[in-house]
């Protein structure tokens, strides 16, 4: 496709259910709460047990020393899941599908489920790249606008993003691969307890990039030894590295009581991707039309797929199949989408005198069944739920860029 139709993308994310239910999902919270209750019941019990040797009760005791039994048992199976959440790594576990997490669908609403990741072009409306993840979009915008550059063969293009994907890191790596990102920036909170007042944000402090210094809005410059504090994350690549400034005209500043609380005076950190973000949120804030146009963009997608088509779960277990069966959902709303641009006939034609680049196998013939199908869309449907395996759609995700170069 020319580089020239292909100027702008809108990158999004939506959440699928995963078929884990939230009982089968645990943290070391859940599990120190379930340990508690048990430790709770069996004193409990043993209590009663107890008052009951005074007594003449076989059956009560032995009812007892069953539920003590069944306690044991159950202690045992968290004890167990304690430790295989500590090998893991990970801050939590699901028992029935090991891949499904705990997500934020929407306000403080969390589901165990996917996330979809797609992003869609802005001519045609097609989905130019797709791939299924299971964490939040914070850190998931460098890997699915570099798929998109990659299936598109252009050199960049503009990614049009919300902001949940606002990241440092994120945001520098597309600048580094000459992506040309506008992410929202999430506007910046205080807490209860912060004496910051909104002229006083860290947004107000001016960066001096000749000297490297801050100017405060009392107009004192804050400097930096130059020395590069490490931030720790929850994973290694989550961490990154800032440098920290300080003034000496805090301590005489009338406006101090404003911007910190801090004895020593206001310090601000700056991070190594701070250059990048700033570039984005410049960006953001020229281009207001533009950003606008990312739900236009992209929107109506997850829409067809979760309400009209239903899709807004899966009974498949494990993180490849369920990308599979996703990026098979994405295969057939291209194909769908391009009936509409192009026209049955036109499309047959096109695909008649398509020279592929990948791997033809079986490809043909899958094309010719969803044509004859495609009317019948229940029949479909049934398709897609009748795939238990990832082998067959892996081939599908191999393939999906061919459908992008037909138009």
């Amino acid at each position: 496709m020319p580089t020239c139709l292909l100027v702008t993308i809108a990158i999004d994310g939506t959440k699928s259910r995963a078929h884990n239910s939230k009982k089968a999902n645990f943290n070391q919270k859940k599990i120190d709460k379930h340990l508690a209750c048990i430790e709770e019941k069996t004193e409990e019990y043993l209590t009663q047990l107890a008052q009951n040797d005074l007594k003449d009760s076989s059956v009560k005791v032995t009812n007892i020393q069953e539920k003590i039994e069944r306690l044991k048992k159950n202690r045992l199976d968290y004890e167990l899941l304690q430790k295989k959440l500590e090998e893991s790594g990970s801050a939590q576990i699901s028992t029935t599908d090991e891949d499904a997490r705990a997500l934020l669908v929407q306000g403080v609403v969390v589901e165990i489920s996917y996330n979809i990741q797609a992003a869609v072009d802005n001519k045609h409306n097609l989905i130019v790249a797709t791939h299924t993840i299971n964490r939040n979009d914070l850190n998931a915008l460098g890997a699915i606008a570099l798929e998109a550059k990659e299936n598109l063969g252009v050199d960049t293009f503009t990614a049009l993003v919300d902001k949940g994907y606002h990241n440092g890191r994120e945001i520098a790596q597309c600048i580094k691969h000459n992506i040309t990102t506008i992410v929202a920036h999430p506007t910046p909170g205080t807490s209860k307890e912060s004496v910051t007042q909104p002229d006083y944000l860290v947004a107000k402090f001016i960066y001096n990039k000749a000297d490297d210094t801050y100017t405060c809005p009392q107009g004192a410059t804050l400097k930096t030894t130059g020395r590069w504090h490490k931030k720790s994350g929850r994973t290694e690549q989550s961490g990154y590295q800032f440098k920290k400034y300080r003034t000496s005209s805090c301590k005489e500043c009338p406006a101090k009581h404003l911007c910190t609380a801090r004895p020593a005076g206001r310090e601000i950190d700056r991070s190594e991707y701070a250059q990048a973000v700033e570039e984005n949120n410049k960006r953001y804030q020229e281009n207001p039309q533009l950003y606008r146009k990312r739900q236009e963009i992209n929107e109506h997608i997850f829409g067809t797929i979760k309400r009209q088509w239903g899709y807004n779960h899966t009974n498949l277990i494990g993180l490849e199949k369920v990308n599979g069966e996703h990026s098979l959902i994405m295969l057939v709303y291209n194909i769908k989408r391009t009936m509409n641009i192009l026209g049955i006939p036109d499309l047959i034609d096109k695909i008649q005198k398509w020279n592929a680049k990948y791997p033809p196998k079986g490809y043909a013939l899958i094309i010719a069944t969803f044509f004859k199908l495609f009317c019948e869309f229940k029949i479909i449907k049934q398709l897609f739920l009748s795939l238990k395996t990832a082998s067959l759609t892996s081939e599908f995700c191999a393939n999906r860029k061919g459908v992008i170069e037909l138009i």
